[in-house]
């Protein structure tokens, strides 16, 4: 089977941890522990969040003396695609000797008039009590919103069209190697009327990109891996109740936080609905299980699914 794999920037650095290089190892090397087996079976592509890495260089680079203007989130979102995409690559190498890994900086092609880039929602960053976030809102012209009980900063997140460098991507994969690409849902460029591309200020979503990229590449599977065990209806209620099944139509008639838990569930819905394939979204450490059928939200056309039997045969 060809799977694609999306792992949470908050699965590498867990909510409260320093931003140390070495806390980050250590969590890729669990991430890794859990996605082997799969890797090991099938072709997989994984992509990766950064909201908390990409946030944290956005500070250093804000408060770099020697910097006449800090740099721009393309050009942040390409150092994370490097520096997870570096850990990532030697763990996978570690995990699986003899297998072929390739870590790939690729571009998310988006489009200049997109609404996201005057209504701010994607969360990067560290979190902090509302006050505190407020302080830094006035002091660095920061958009913030709530994430939980706690606040973050939210920059403009525009919907992906192609990840340029697919062709590439699927020749690694003829090759039999597993690819990380993807990272932070790509470096955010728009294509200019000479044809040209150029970054912008920007962080795409990485589950949007990633069903993008999934579907461009016939993928079989979508999972969309994190820190939850599944897509929950009626979350912070006093009734919630997680969902196990469920059809893309079943999904979209609930309400779910879009700068969370929204671009994921709108990301499986588009996969299964343009593709007729599964996808899942659950916890990182439950990979194997979720594609079993035995954890997370598995979403199908029908809603029904006993395990890897019920796909259709690959293309």
């Amino acid at each position: 089977m060809r799977i694609v794999i999306a792992i949470g920037g908050n699965a590498l650095l867990e909510r409260g941890q320093k931003p140390d290089a070495a806390v980050q190892r250590a969590n890729t090397l669990r991430a890794v522990a859990a996605l082997a087996p799969l890797a090991a079976e099938h072709e997989v592509v994984i992509t990766h969040g950064n909201g908390p890495q990409v946030g944290m260089l956005a500070l250093q680079s804000a408060a770099d003396p020697t910097l006449a203007i800090p740099y721009p989130f393309d050009v942040l979102g390409a150092q994370t695609q490097g520096m997870i995409g570096y850990w990532l690559l030697q763990a996978l190498q570690n995990a699986l000797p003899g297998r072929q890994v390739a870590a790939i900086l690729d571009q998310t092609l988006v489009s200049a008039a997109d609404p996201a880039f005057q209504k701010p929602t994607k969360f990067v960053g560290a979190v902090y009590d509302e006050q505190t976030a407020r302080r830094y809102a006035d002091e660095r012209g920061w958009a913030i919103a709530p994430d939980g009980a706690m606040w973050r900063r939210v920059v403009p997140s525009p919907r992906p069209q192609r990840v340029v460098e697919t062709r590439i991507i699927r020749q690694l994969l003829g090759a039999g190697t597993i690819v990380v690409c993807a990272g932070g849902g790509g470096i955010p460029v728009i294509r200019d009327e000479n044809g040209r591309l150029t970054g912008v200020e920007a962080v795409v979503d990485k589950d949007l990109a990633t069903a993008v990229l999934a579907e461009s590449l016939d993928a079989d599977a979508l999972l969309l891996l994190t820190d939850v065990s599944a897509v929950v209806r009626g979350f912070g209620g006093p009734d919630p109740r997680p969902i196990s099944r469920a059809t893309p139509a079943e999904l979209r008639r609930e309400d779910f936080p879009a700068g969370s838990m929204g671009p994921k569930v709108e990301a499986v819905c588009r996969f299964v609905e343009l593709t007729g394939d599964l996808a899942a979204i659950g916890a990182l450490e439950d990979a194997a299980a979720i594609l079993a059928g035995k954890a997370g939200t598995v979403v199908t056309p029908g809603g029904d699914y006993g395990g890897p039997s019920d796909l259709r045969p690959p293309r």
